[in-house]
Formats: C-alpha cells, structure tokens, sequence
C-alpha cells in the first residue's frame, strides 16, 4: 500500500525531509516524477502508462502536505517502516487502504524509480 496524509494534517513538514523517494510534497505545490528518482526524459510505467517524467504536475492537495503514490515505496529498499509515519507528531501518515500493493510490488516500484 502507499501511504497517504490524511487531513488532520498541521503542516509542520517532519515527513518531507524523511521521503527516500521524494513522494511527499508541500500543499500547493507542484511535483514531477523525476524529483527524487532516477528517472528522466519520457518512461513507460508499469500500468503501461508513457509519462514525461519532467513535466510539472498539479498538487494533489492545496492545503496539507500529500504523497505522490506513484513514488511510495513505504521506504521498502531502504528504510524498515516508512518514515513519514514514524516521525509524524499526529499520526495522520497512514497506509491507503484503496491502493494495496505487496512487499514485492513496493520493492518492483523502488527498482524502477532509482535504477
């Protein structure tokens, strides 16, 4: 599963520095897939989608820090537990029970996004 940020957000910006892959992003804030990652130019994802992996994207949030799930990897490749999580003061970094993805999937995503 990815991990989300649910709305009892406060904005204190603990999780963003704690991303290995770069999937967290201030509200507002636009994002691309090649922040972070190992991927340039145009790529063929996984779903089959062909995306430009330096084009700028719209926040999935205006008013809260958020995730990317595309580039949640749960810290699977690098860390036990996902970090944003464990350093949250408010617990709202949680797992999306609407994208359920194995510890395979997550490791498959994490070799993809860093070569």
């Amino acid at each position: 599963m990815a991990i989300i940020i649910t709305d009892e957000c406060i904005n204190c910006g603990a999780c963003e520095p704690e991303c290995p892959n770069t999937a967290i992003y201030e509200g507002a804030e636009d994002w691309t897939y090649s922040e972070g990652t190992e991927l340039s130019g145009t790529v063929k994802f996984t779903d089959g989608n062909i995306l430009d992996t330096n084009a700028l994207n719209k926040p999935l949030s205006d008013d809260y820090y958020f995730i990317v799930p595309d580039k949640c990897t749960e810290c699977k490749g690098f860390h036990e537990e996902p970090q944003c999580a464990a350093v949250c003061p408010v617990d709202c970094c949680v797992q999306d029970d609407d994208r359920v993805e194995t510890e395979a999937e997550l490791i498959q995503k994490q070799k993809f996004l860093h070569g």
